[in-house]
């Protein structure tokens, strides 16, 4: 039976575990979509345009925004970020899901959306404020200004925990990660999910009447 796509939204504070999680989950399942956002910055090198980023000129991502192309946006640093409605309305109807790898206000933008309903959130925790600080330092990428920066903005993050359907703890990945898939696999179960089940059911009333 064909059902609808959902989207599936993570949130975490930086060194929690989300992008691993979302990265073995896409591995689990191939035919889960990634949101791959739209923003107003310039191309990296090796960057290229809809793979990492869709790139676009400011105004063209203003009149995104004006026409209702967007599901959420926000401007960091000065430029402009969003998540594209056409491609996920398209994944819906194919019944493929979509994956988001947003923060809180971006979710909260999507949940608010004309798609909302569709919207599964998780929030990643770290297992204590000691680790999530630990795993930030061990991927030796950043400065201790930088990590002093994604700490601080980590309290904020998690004060917003309770705004989502489901909260995970990420003291084990394989656990985390086992609880990620049932999560996935229970929401596309649902009921309102399987927009056959009516005719399927029909069918199935339709044998009793021919017994």
């Amino acid at each position: 039976m064909a059902r609808r796509g959902l989207l599936l939204i993570l949130s975490s504070p930086s060194g929690a575990g989300k992008s691993t999680l979302a990265r073995r989950l896409m591995e689990w399942d191939p035919t889960i979509r990634f949101s791959v956002s739209t923003t107003t910055r310039l191309p990296r090198p090796g960057e290229e345009d809809g793979r990492e980023y869709y790139f676009r000129s400011r105004e063209a991502f203003e009149d995104m925004v004006k026409t209702g192309e967007m599901l959420e946006h926000a401007e960091v640093f000065g430029n402009f970020y969003g998540s594209p409605k056409g491609p996920v309305e398209t994944a819906m109807q194919q019944g493929r899901d979509t994956l988001f790898d947003i923060d809180w206000q971006g979710g909260q933008q999507i949940r608010n959306s004309a798609l909302g309903r569709d919207v599964v959130s998780i929030f990643i925790l770290p297992p204590s404020i000691a680790e999530l600080e630990s795993r930030l330092r061990s991927r030796a990428q950043d400065t201790d200004e930088v990590i002093a920066g994604r700490m601080a903005k980590s309290r904020d993050e998690i004060s917003h925990w309770a705004e989502y359907d489901y909260v995970i703890v990420n003291t084990d990945l394989d656990k985390a990660f086992a609880e990620l898939t049932t999560i996935l696999q229970a929401e596309r179960l649902r009921r309102d999910r399987q927009p056959d089940l009516s005719d399927f059911v029909r069918s199935l009333n339709r044998e009793f009447e021919t017994r």
